[in-house]
């Protein structure tokens, strides 16, 4: 157990504060223990998984549980899949990297994904057409209260569009432990119709994709376009993609002909970083802050010396211009401590 630690390795913006306690658990007994240590001194708690979707806005007054579960197994379902379950604390990409190897498909459009395996069902993560809810099979959650270990299958954990029941009525309830997703390896559903990923099989010649093709293609998209963490602190996309009714993008579309908008019954998903870069603030920099210059979705923490306060302050003015310029708000996708 550590006293006022510095968390700046431990979150992806490379924000510098501190907590009161820090302590990385490695088994769930230990997990047990620091919680029990933090009901009986009355300390509020965080759990941190890879630090990739949190935003620090000043130190932490309580105690951070770093997880650092770890371990991969496999079992054979039938003659087309397998169940996968990974403990909590295993590396996102290096996890999708693992069932690739194995040819286990399912996850090769989410490939580079920063963060943990943890935080995935929280967000319902996704890109490329993909998301968890689609090879999620079930969780296994300790429950802060009782500090009994639960099971949440797909319908329990009510995915939306990065969404779940752990950040709504569940939040702060549960500490995931490990997740299983039903992957195939053979007869791959193989998904090459988001985003660029077909114009990028076809710069290289590739006319029929494997799971492995597909991976390596959404890894080089993200690249071209993407900050590494590791050289320009950033939490991935900061904001969601809001949906609107379709009355209102249909009366958008009068005044800007060229506004991208992805149809879903009587409402339609516009992309935030076209709403961004419209607004002027793609490549923009303000003081230590900057919305990255190939990705107006991606707030970066420009020079590394940015405080929580001043990303926080520089998302509530894209908030702002992208209201004034469209009536849409946007909505934080980044966690908030």
């Amino acid at each position: 157990m550590h006293e006022n630690y510095s968390l700046k390795p431990y979150n992806t913006f490379g924000v510098d504060v501190k907590a009161r306690y820090f302590t990385e658990i490695l088994t769930v007994e230990e997990l047990k223990e620091a919680i029990s240590f933090s009901n009986s001194h009355s300390l509020n708690t965080l759990f941190l998984g890879g630090g990739s979707n949190v935003l620090f806005t000043k130190d932490f007054d309580g105690l951070v549980i770093k997880l650092n579960l770890k371990g991969i197994s496999v079992l054979p379902v039938n003659e087309n899949e397998v169940l996968v379950t990974t403990k909590a604390g295993e590396n996102w990409h290096e996890f999708v990297m693992f069932c690739l190897d194995k040819n286990f498909g399912g996850l090769e459009n989410l490939s580079l994904i920063p963060g943990n395996v943890g935080t995935s069902p929280m967000q319902n993560i996704g890109a490329y057409g993909t998301e968890i809810k689609d090879v999620f099979y079930d969780c296994k959650v300790l429950n802060l209260e009782t500090l009994e270990i639960e099971t949440f299958d797909l319908e329990k954990c009510r995915f939306g569009y990065r969404d779940s029941i752990f950040k709504q009525e569940g939040k702060g309830k549960y500490v995931i432990l490990e997740v299983s997703f039903r992957l195939t390896f053979r007869n791959h559903k193989i998904k090459t119709e988001y985003g660029a990923i077909q114009s990028e099989l076809e710069s290289s010649g590739i006319e029929n994709p494997t799971i492995q093709d597909v991976s390596r293609a959404v890894i080089n998209i993200r690249q071209s376009k993407l900050p590494d963490p590791k050289e320009t602190g950033n939490a991935g996309s900061f904001f969601k993609n809001p949906t609107i009714p379709l009355a209102q993008f249909e009366a958008l579309q009068q005044k800007f002909e060229n506004i991208p908008g992805y149809p879903n019954g009587n409402s339609v998903k516009v992309p935030a970083g076209w709403l961004i870069e419209q607004s002027g603030w793609k490549g923009k920099q303000i003081g230590n802050v900057a919305s990255h210059k190939l990705q107006a979705l991606v707030i970066v923490n420009a020079t590394g010396s940015a405080t929580g306060k001043e990303i926080f302050d520089f998302s509530t003015e894209i908030i702002n211009s992208v209201k004034e310029k469209f009536g849409i708000e946007l909505e934080r996708e980044v966690n908030i401590i």
